[in-house]
């Protein structure tokens, strides 16, 4: 009886849920950064991917993979857009030289 009591106890111990599992990086700093942070951009300026990861592991992520897309999610918003490529036929902001002036002489 002792035995089936034991049995009983140990099958019914719950296992423990990702609750971030599945949620896209957006989604995760909506529901866990909104409420302090207005805007995901600045909060990776400055640090490296796997320190921002391990701190937001220890501090805010459920789990490493969420730590990891979230990083990777503030980084993204920091970085520069990529600059457009120039239209063929296109003038460049800047004007072509121009020749010197003939010099005349007197």
């Amino acid at each position: 009886m002792i035995l089936a009591a034991a049995a009983a106890l140990t099958a019914t111990v719950a296992s423990a849920q990702n609750l971030d599992a599945g949620k896209s990086a957006e989604k995760l700093f909506a529901d866990g950064c909104a409420t302090c942070h207005r805007s995901p951009r600045g909060l990776a300026k400055g640090r490296f991917s796997l320190t921002l990861s391990w701190f937001l592991k220890d501090h805010y992520a459920t789990s490493s993979d969420s730590a990891k897309a979230l990083a990777a999610y503030l980084e993204s918003v920091d970085a520069p857009p990529p600059r457009a490529a120039a239209k063929p036929g296109a003038k460049s902001s800047r004007s072509a030289p121009r020749p010197p002036k003939p010099v005349t002489s007197q």
